[in-house]
Parts: structure tokens; C-alpha cells; sequence
């Protein structure tokens, strides 16, 4: 009998550990879709860029593993309270689609590690270019809000020059 409780105690406090994984897999997909720095970035992004496809996926990918461990892990810590074994099939179906899911995800990411980065600098380097191009152009403040955002100052020279597109840029 002690045994048992033993057992029912190490079980709800996995559940209770998934149920935070599942609410922080949650928070940073919150934080990944409305955070300043993508949001930034995925606004001023074209429409031939991957960026954004990536990013509205990371927040859907994210959400629905979060939901699924949140749901595996009421429904393992319902299934040890109530000692149910239809309850506790269902939790483990739950966590093997949480599983099935982080398999493919790692792997994306294993073969597409730069993808992000590039097509984060594609945008960076297109709005840069606009703003040299035509002063004047409305490109202008995206790039002032993205060196803000990102608290740094266009490309540099490499023999040091500041150039006009820096001083015009650039936070003081």
C-alpha cells in the first residue's frame, strides 16, 4: 500500500513537471510571435522572404505541443487520482503525439540551422540597401527602428568610415 502511494506521488509530480513545460513551450511561443525584435523583423520582411512562413510556423508548432503536453499531463495526473486506465492510455497518446511532433521539429532544425539567420539578414541587408539607394525612401525608419530594436549601427567600412546611411541610422 505504501508502495503505491509512493508511486501516485511520483506521478502527479511528472505530471505537475510537464504541465510547466507545457505552459513555458507556451510562454516562449507567445514571446517568439509577439516580441518586439520578430515582430519588428517579420513586418518589414518581403513577401519572396522565408521569414515570415518560419515564424508564424515556430508560433503554431509551439502552441500545439504546448496544448498537447498540458493536456497529457491532466490527463495522466486525472488518470492517478482516479486510477483509470482508459485515462492514463489517453495521457501516454499524449505524450507520444508530443513526441511525434519534437521529432520532425529537431530535425528542421538539425538541417536548416542557418535558414533563420539568413533570412533575417536578407531583410536586414534589402531594407539597408533601400535607405542607400533612396534617402528619402520610407525603408528609412524601419531601418532606424531595427538598429534601435537590435542596438546595432549598419555595416561597417572596414576601414572605419561611418558611412552617411549610419549617420542618418544610427541611435546616438
Amino acid at each position: 500500500r505504501r508502495g503505491m502511494r509512493t508511486t501516485k506521488c511520483q506521478l502527479l509530480a511528472t505530471s505537475l513537471c510537464a504541465m510547466l513545460l507545457g505552459l513555458s513551450i507556451a510562454a516562449l511561443s507567445t514571446v517568439t510571435r509577439f516580441g518586439l525584435h520578430f515582430t519588428l523583423i517579420s513586418n518589414v520582411a518581403f513577401e519572396s522572404n522565408s521569414y515570415r512562413v518560419i515564424h508564424n510556423t515556430a508560433f503554431r508548432v509551439g502552441m500545439c505541443l504546448s496544448m498537447t503536453l498540458i493536456l497529457a499531463a491532466l490527463l495522466s495526473s486525472v488518470a492517478t487520482v482516479r486510477e483509470s486506465e482508459r485515462l492514463t492510455a489517453m495521457g501516454f497518446f499524449c505524450f507520444a503525439l508530443a513526441f511525434c511532433g519534437l521529432i520532425p521539429a529537431a530535425f528542421w532544425r538539425y538541417t536548416h540551422r542557418t535558414e533563420v539567420e539568413d533570412s533575417m539578414m536578407d531583410v536586414y541587408d534589402f531594407v539597408y540597401e533601400e535607405v542607400r539607394k533612396n534617402a528619402s525612401s520610407f525603408r528609412r525608419q524601419e531601418l532606424t527602428a531595427i538598429h534601435e530594436t537590435f542596438l546595432c549601427c549598419g555595416k561597417r567600412s572596414p576601414f572605419g568610415e561611418t558611412g552617411d546611411v549610419e549617420r542618418r541610422t544610427c541611435p546616438p
